[in-house]
């Protein structure tokens, strides 16, 4: 069973381009920048066990996500994940909804993706607002977050598909949340 750790922080835009900056001078691994939709599925099983299917779209790759929140009383957020690149996502999106599944969600992401030590660190921005990601071991984790001073941001206990159905726009029967073009 694969399990994801992470702590999330809300950021306003000078914590986002001081973390920015900081990852530079620390010459973290610098692992690209990608424009990503995703779109959340439920209902069926998923619901009963809260889980969730995400469809993650981005120009050069997609992937399938099944993810499951673990309970914890931890700061940090573990969740059940297993994820898998597709080819086809038309198809694959025909096949969950063949399958009883609808899409619930879908929000817009701008990601930049940086290695620091054993970690993956990510800048967020979605319409909803600036979000930093640090995802490894709970031990690496901490290294990571002493490197980048994070003691004095906020942390974020909400998924970006709880904050989606928070803040996104009710569009039919789906809840999104789109960059203004």
């Amino acid at each position: 069973m694969a399990i994801e750790t992470e702590r999330k922080y809300r950021l306003n835009r000078k914590q986002f381009d001081a973390l920015f900056n900081s990852l530079g001078e620390l010459e973290a691994e610098f692992l690209g920048e990608d424009f990503e939709e995703n779109v959340i599925f439920g209902g069926g099983i998923l619901d009963e066990v809260n889980a969730i299917v995400r469809l993650r779209k981005t120009a050069e790759k997609n992937w399938l996500t099944f993810k499951k929140r673990i309970q914890n009383s931890f700061d940090i957020k573990q969740q059940v994940e297993h994820e898998t690149e597709i080819s086809d996502i038309v198809a694959t999106e025909k096949i969950l909804e063949s399958l009883g599944f609808a899409r619930r969600l879908v929000y817009e992401k701008r990601r930049k993706s940086f290695r620091v030590q054993n970690t993956l660190v990510t800048l967020d921005e979605l319409p909803f607002g600036l979000f930093m990601e640090i995802e490894g071991k709970i031990t690496e984790i901490a290294l990571a977050e002493t490197l980048l001073e994070t003691e004095t941001l906020e942390t974020e206990h909400e998924t970006y598909p709880r904050l989606t159905a928070r803040f996104g726009k009710l569009n039919g029967t789906v809840i999104e949340s789109r960059f203004v073009n």
